[in-house]
């Protein structure tokens, strides 16, 4: 009993130290370490539990499946400094920017391409915050909509791969399905990858997409004055067609080549690496000094995925030393209410700790936890990971925690008030709400495509 109050304490803990703004990986590691030596001394804990952890850090080491996280990055990274972004929004407006709800189209767009190729939730935030919102206020948009909608397309990179989220979310989702098999006395274990995850999340992606431009065209029927067509029609010509080709061919190469078997995800991370920079060393962009901000920027953000992975797996390893898995998965069989109730809980208390909570921490702390359990209770692995996906997504988005308002609010002129942004994501939750509905009554929305593949 005194174990499983010292795991609870432990979560707690972690999660009202985090509130403070301390370092997420050294809150992990540290606040890990204490429970653990109290848990010595007091002789309720293991310490070879801790002394595990060698062993993680080397598989990590070893995964294969994790080269991708910084591949990716560098790709993501590429295409901002080459200042892609601004020449799709450029293009993009003068396309759709003379029609009522024009420049909202090509903010979405834009946020979806950006979105397959950043993979970075914050990155998409900021970057269309800073392009792309200036000219919708100036164009005369209703603030609460103009921010609303680039909130809601920034967060579309947690969801549309190539996604740094998931990536990260099937290795571990991975590691899961393989520990529930082995539980349920399956030896011979089925495996899922990050390409299945992929191929499972594109359809949902697509479908957010066409929502959120169906609720635009929704608006620009009824209230025009929200969205109206910009005066000013001064500025560069950019061609659409070569403004968006090499970025769309460059994410159709990588998710091409992971859809169709022909590369795995580090493979195929590694093409979209070398095809960023070839596409910006063809846009001029490319140069000494760009591509040492890039290589910074590239070790800083990998470094600190890495370093939380590293704190997430001590966490983990003392709350399993403390029996924490098995006392949540003793709440689950005594709750009641059959898989869909446990699903439903987990759900909900993912959603909450994503207002606190970056998905890289809830990936690497409560995922390894609880997907076990509910992978055992029947699950299919791919729907579950989607699930998780666009659950943490809708909790990013929402107010008054979500992070993508943090990010915008940031960024944001200081005419665009708070509650305005607030306001114009409400929304935008409700679509993600009734897209998880959707994805919970009807798994087909995510499995259809792997089966069909034959993944």
């Amino acid at each position: 009993m005194i174990e499983g109050e010292l795991a609870l304490a432990l979560f707690g803990s972690v999660c009202v130290l985090l509130l403070f703004g301390f370092p997420v990986a050294f809150t992990l590691a540290g606040t890990a370490l204490l429970f653990a030596a109290i848990g010595v001394i007091a002789g309720h804990f293991d310490a070879s539990f801790v002394a595990a952890l060698s062993g993680r850090m080397f598989g990590t080491i070893t995964n294969d499946t994790l080269v991708a996280v910084p591949l990716f990055i560098l790709m993501g990274v590429t295409l901002e400094r080459a200042k892609i972004a601004e020449e799709l929004l450029t293009a993009m407006t003068r396309g759709f920017g003379g029609k009522t709800g024009g420049l909202g189209i090509s903010v979405i767009v834009v946020g979806a391409l950006l979105a397959a190729s950043t993979g970075i939730v914050g990155a998409t935030v900021v970057t269309m915050g800073v392009l792309a919102l200036p000219s919708m206020l100036r164009a005369g948009y209703n603030p609460s909509l103009a921010t609303g909608l680039i909130c809601a397309t920034g967060t579309l990179g947690q969801i549309i791969p190539p996604s740094i989220a998931l990536v990260l979310l099937g290795d571990i989702m991975s590691t899961a399905y393989q520990q529930a098999q082995l539980e349920s006395g399956i030896i011979n274990t089925q495996t899922v990858s990050v390409g299945d995850l992929f191929v499972g999340s594109l359809v949902p992606g697509l479908l957010l997409v066409t929502l959120y431009l169906g609720y635009l065209l929704f608006v620009a029927w009824r209230n025009p004055s929200h969205c109206p067509a910009p005066i000013e029609t001064s500025g560069p010509q950019v061609s659409i067609l070569g403004a968006v080709a090499p970025p769309l061919f460059l994410i159709t190469i990588v998710l091409g080549s992971i859809i169709m078997g022909a590369a795995t995800p580090t493979e195929a991370a590694g093409v979209g690496a070398v095809g960023g920079l070839c596409l910006a060393a063809y846009k001029g962009a490319l140069n000494l000094t760009t591509l040492q901000e890039i290589a910074r920027s590239t070790m800083a953000t990998t470094s600190m995925v890495f370093l939380i992975l590293i704190g997430a797996a001590l966490f983990s390893l003392v709350f399993r030393g403390f029996g924490g898995d098995e006392l949540i998965e003793e709440f689950f069989l005594t709750l009641g209410g059959g898989p869909h109730v446990a699903l439903l809980i987990v759900m909900l208390v993912m959603f909450l700790l994503g207002f606190i909570l970056d998905f890289i921490e809830i990936t690497f702390v409560v995922v390894p936890i609880v997907a076990p359990i509910l992978l055992a209770m029947g699950f299919d692995p791919i729907w579950l990971g989607v699930m998780i996906a666009v659950n943490l997504q809708t909790s990013f988005l929402t107010p008054p925690f979500g992070f993508a308002l943090f990010y915008l609010r940031g960024v944001a002129d200081e005419s665009v008030t708070t509650s305005a942004i607030y306001r114009g994501v409400i929304p935008f939750v409700g679509i993600q709400l009734c897209l998880l509905g959707l994805l919970w009554l009807l798994p087909e929305v995510v499995t259809w495509l792997p089966s069909t593949i034959g993944r």
